[in-house]
């Protein structure tokens, strides 16, 4: 029996007029490309989205249940909520995900080709060290469907938030899931070519490494923004 196809698998939802940020269909679209420019296997590429109105037809279009989508950040109204994306690790996810799914960011270049960092074989892979406080970062996850369904089974949005922010963890999502999980988990860093444009590009004039797949522009700047697309190596795949 064939494998099922890897399901990739972005979120799109109206941020809050404090959000930083604003995530066009025009940002889908070009993930979505550079999804198939970069990982030549079998997938599926799906938006979660209640709004499809400018994705490209080829893209499958989940609707999007908006679990806990008015909960906000623990850390205030300027900080993203992303706890609807908790949805993957519902026992039942492969229901609507597949057997096996890529969370992914919309914010974020892809460069190089992606088959070794989504070809693990780990039922859970997650992005990691981007924040001392904090053990992983919710830009990307590997899952087999069903795996870690403590991650939704016991969140409870009245404590879950603020017992996440007590323990030192920061964000909405990858913060419950760094206080549920602990340490020991899988995850991509540097060496597998997953680099930070905050942390490790940004501060070094913009220069790409040279062993770079991804780049995730989690914080305030975009790919779309101005001084992101005053480089010529995100002009180039950001496209």
């Amino acid at each position: 029996m064939s494998q099922e196809p890897l399901t990739v698998v972005t979120w799109k939802w109206k941020a809050p007029q404090s959000y930083r940020s604003s995530f066009s269909a025009k940002a889908v679209n070009v993930l979505r490309r550079m999804v198939d420019r970069h990982y030549t296997r079998p997938h599926r590429f799906c938006c979660v989205t209640n709004d499809a109105d400018g994705l490209d037809p080829s893209i499958e279009v989940i609707p999007d249940r908006e679990d806990f989508a008015h909960l906000p950040s623990p850390h205030g109204g300027s900080n993203p909520s992303c706890y609807r994306r908790l949805r993957i690790f519902e026992p039942k996810a492969s229901e609507v995900f597949g057997s096996r799914l890529v969370s992914l960011d919309i914010d974020c270049v892809i460069v190089r080709d992606m088959t070794k960092v989504w070809d693990r074989s780990e039922s859970f892979v997650i992005w990691g060290d981007t924040n001392q406080h904090t053990l992983y970062n919710g830009s990307m996850i590997l899952l087999s469907a069903g795996a870690r369904p403590r991650v939704w089974c016991d969140f409870d949005p009245k404590v879950s938030p603020e017992k996440a922010k007590a323990s030192g963890n920061f964000g909405s999502d990858q913060a419950w899931i760094s206080y549920c999980l602990g340490r020991g988990e899988a995850k991509w860093t540097r060496a597998d070519g997953v680099y930070s444009y905050r942390n490790e590009i940004q501060r070094r004039g913009g220069r790409l490494p040279s062993d770079a797949r991804i780049v995730m522009f989690h914080g305030p700047i975009d790919p779309w923004s101005p001084e992101a697309q005053r480089l010529p190596w995100v002009r180039q795949h950001w496209c």
